[in-house]
């Protein structure tokens, strides 16, 4: 076979594979926007606001509950890989209230979508995002209680199951004022107690 000829396949591979990952990638994002203000959004809809053929979306994801995972994995693989730069970038005890709170809104998708996540694959994906996310809970503990923000000895899971009243609350302007509320009372729960008077 002629090298040129090998070289050509290789680069019209390559360009396809990296177009395709562009549209898997836009895909996604269009559909966690769009899962999050309307669960019920048709693929198609969002095909088209992704720029993209149905044909496309459909040879990414066959089914809905495919697409539905793959935003839900995608957003929560987003937030344990933010933790770092979040910690970085503010103080430990507000870097863990803007990640609890893109938490909130990335699970509360999840929880609007009902049926279409309770299947044996899609509780199976979800319970494999616990330990991720308890992990990441536990840097934010660590990194407030560190910079005595938080009680040390905190336990991660707890918080978690705390958080968990927040993909509850309904995505309406009185519902993300209540989850404010209730991120607030998380958050003084965790507070140091004062020392005691002598």
């Amino acid at each position: 076979m002629d090298d040129r000829a090998s070289d050509s396949s290789t680069t019209t591979s390559d360009a396809r594979r990296a177009d395709a990952q562009r549209n898997r990638a836009r895909i996604l994002e269009v559909a966690s926007a769009a899962f999050l203000r309307d669960p019920e959004t048709s693929l198609n809809a969002i095909a088209k606001s992704a720029g993209v053929g149905a044909g496309t979306l459909y040879r990414h994801f066959p089914t809905r509950e495919d697409l539905l995972l793959a935003v839900y994995k995608e957003d929560i693989d987003g937030l344990e890989a933010s933790v770092r730069r979040t910690l970085d970038e503010q103080e430990p005890l507000d870097a863990f209230r803007d990640w609890a709170r893109r938490l909130a809104a990335s699970v509360r998708v999840k929880h609007g979508l009902g049926e279409a996540l309770s299947t044996p694959t899609a509780q199976a994906l979800i319970d494999s995002t616990y330990g991720p996310v308890t992990s990441a809970i536990r840097q934010l503990l660590d990194a407030a209680a560190a910079h005595g923000d938080a009680r040390p000895g905190i336990d991660a899971s707890d918080v978690l199951l705390l958080l968990s009243a927040l993909w509850r609350v309904p995505r309406t302007e009185a519902g993300l004022a209540q989850a404010d509320r209730i991120l607030e009372l998380v958050f003084d729960g965790l507070r140091p107690e004062p020392a005691p008077a002598d």
